[in-house]
């Protein structure tokens, strides 16, 4: 499985143990890529016999060409926008809010909506932003939301990527 980035492991890591099911000991590896401009270039570096599994992917809305001019039999399944709207559209934001406050970061984020970009932004606009201030909180929250997702609202491509394995 390929994913753009640390983020994108953690909610599918954290969809999967939600589950019960154990990526690795069912023998399924998750590549980070780190941005989705390298996805050609890893394919083309993966070994024959690799190329004959099935080879999944998960990206946001604005990577998917990349990841569809990769070929190689790619599955690709798409956040749209990206990972963060979906997993703040399927927790709702107000039990976004409450993540922040479960994880102790309301002050954080106070202060961040103080800012004067901020002010009278719409709270999804701001929630969306907040989460990728700092570096490792997009996978912080990534593993977050998607435990505080209600079971029904769980975001479709990562619903189907599991599905998929």
């Amino acid at each position: 499985m390929i994913v753009e980035g640390v983020s994108d492991r953690a909610a599918l890591e954290a969809l999967a143990r939600r589950r019960g099911r154990d990526l690795a000991a069912e023998g399924v590896g998750i590549a980070v890529l780190g941005g989705a401009h390298a996805v050609a270039r890893y394919l083309a570096r993966l070994p024959t016999e690799a190329l004959n599994g099935r080879l999944l992917a998960l990206c946001d809305e604005r990577e998917e060409p990349y990841f569809r001019q990769a070929g190689n039999g790619l599955e690709v399944f798409v956040c749209r926008p990206d990972l963060e709207a979906e997993l703040i559209r399927a927790a709702g934001p107000e039990n976004v809010v409450g993540v922040i406050e479960a994880l102790g970061e309301q002050r954080s984020f106070h202060s961040f909506q103080r800012q004067p970009f901020q002010r009278g932004r719409p709270l999804e606009a701001q929630l969306h932003r907040f989460l990728g201030t700092h570096s490792g909180r997009k996978a912080l929250y990534a593993r977050a939301l998607v435990d505080a997702v209600a079971e029904e609202s769980l975001p479709t491509p990562l619903e189907q990527l599991l599905l998929a394995i």
